[in-house]
């Protein structure tokens, strides 16, 4: 059997390599601390679970979901986005259920790019976009987000050229791998400029609820004008601990909108509605309050990390968003190399930067998504290792 041609250009998908290589190293009998994949190890609120437990045992439910997503979930959206963002939708033409911000982020790209259409893509950055460009016979134009940028891109260094052959401009604040995070003043030169140049300016706000340090993290739709050229994927995978249970929405652009529909509906028959209920019921019980009782955590999280990687060496500054954190390697190694290191002489699995793009190359990112203890036991396992940043 032969494969299609496009599959040539995909790399293994680092993640699914790295949770391989985890039960590999577990069923060897070694203690591992997995702080590489970005998959909350809190649960599930309780109400939430208490809703699909409901919900589940509903018949109606047991049939094929409406292809937009219940009428109830889209509602509750938009409920939603005018109560923590002050942006108004239209629920029926503005909000469409997902099966997860994953799949809409990658059907988008089918729904805009043809061959040879130039996407302009954060690098480093969550690997879907660049993927699924190419797997779309698109080109991906990697934006390098640098340090002495705040990992921001910087719009006026695209070509000319670039800019006018580009279908979709990328971002995604509080940010993938690197934790930076971005003030509606960006959001704002972001819609100009995808005004400018007629562009889908998609934001992917899968970490809007997971800030720090009194930081609060906006929606590029709260900038005046950017539906008319933005659509923005809400996830309830990290704010809510619902990785597994695979549900999201993308709102915004109305014809952004319907295009997503059309690959979708010609593709997956929508999320179980039951689902869409639990996930609806996620904003009727104060989660304001939860997810601020969640950031404690991950902040004190960090703070133990950050503070004793700084122990050994490190110069790191605390983010202000995610649950990452974006570590430069020591000089002379590389990512994958330094990764590989705190893997086998500490077991701690950690994600290279370059798995990201080629300007993750010098980093690291750390997911914390163990508990305190655990990320104590970590950084003395990597100082008894000799690990340090010299």
């Amino acid at each position: 059997m032969k494969r299609a041609k496009r599959l040539e250009a995909i790399p293994p998908y680092v993640f699914a390599e790295m949770d391989k290589r985890k039960r590999e190293l577990v069923a060897k009998g070694i203690d591992v601390i997995a702080m590489g994949i970005g998959d909350p190890d809190l649960p599930t609120p309780e109400w939430i679970v208490e809703a699909m437990g409901r919900a589940i045992h509903k018949p109606a439910y047991h049939r094929y979901p409406d292809y937009e997503g219940a009428t109830f979930f889209r509602t509750a959206v938009t409920a939603w986005y005018h109560r923590r963002f002050e942006v108004k939708l239209d629920p029926g033409s503005e909000v469409m259920a997902l099966i997860g911000s994953k799949e809409g982020l990658a059907h988008l790209i089918w729904a805009f790019v043809d061959p040879g259409d130039i996407v302009l893509i954060p690098d480093p950055a969550y690997p879907v976009y660049r993927i699924h460009t190419l797997l779309a016979g698109g080109e991906p134009y990697l934006m390098p987000l640098r340090p002495e940028n705040g990992f921001l891109p910087d719009f006026e260094a695209i070509p000319e050229a670039v800019r006018r052959r580009a279908k979709i401009l990328f971002i995604n604040y509080p940010n993938n791998p690197t934790s930076a995070v971005a003030d509606l003043g960006f959001f704002r030169r972001a819609v100009d400029f995808a005004r400018r140049y007629g562009l889908l300016l998609c934001h992917d706000n899968a970490y809007a609820e997971m800030t720090y340090d009194g930081f609060v993290a906006p929606s590029v739709l709260a900038v005046d004008g950017a539906k008319d050229v933005a659509i923005e994927f809400y996830s309830f995978s990290k704010p809510f601990n619902m990785t597994g249970w695979r549900i999201a929405a993308a709102v915004g652009n109305a014809e952004a909108v319907a295009a997503l529909g059309i690959i979708k509906t010609n593709t997956d028959s929508g999320q179980f509605t039951a689902i869409q209920e639990a996930a609806a019921s996620a904003f009727d019980h104060d989660p304001e309050t939860f997810f601020a009782r969640m950031n404690r955590v991950y902040a004190g999280r960090r703070d133990t990390f950050v503070d004793g990687m700084n122990a050994l060496g490190w110069k790191l500054e605390k983010p202000k968003g995610t649950f990452y954190v974006w570590v430069p390697v020591p000089p002379g190694q590389t990512s994958s190399g330094f990764a590989r290191l705190c893997l086998e002489r500490a077991g701690v699995v950690v994600t290279p930067g370059v798995a990201y793009g080629p300007h993750g190359e010098g980093f690291i990112r750390v997911a914390l998504t163990v508990d305190e203890r655990r990320i104590r036991e970590a950084i003395d396992r990597l100082a008894a290792a000799g690990v340090r940043y010299s």
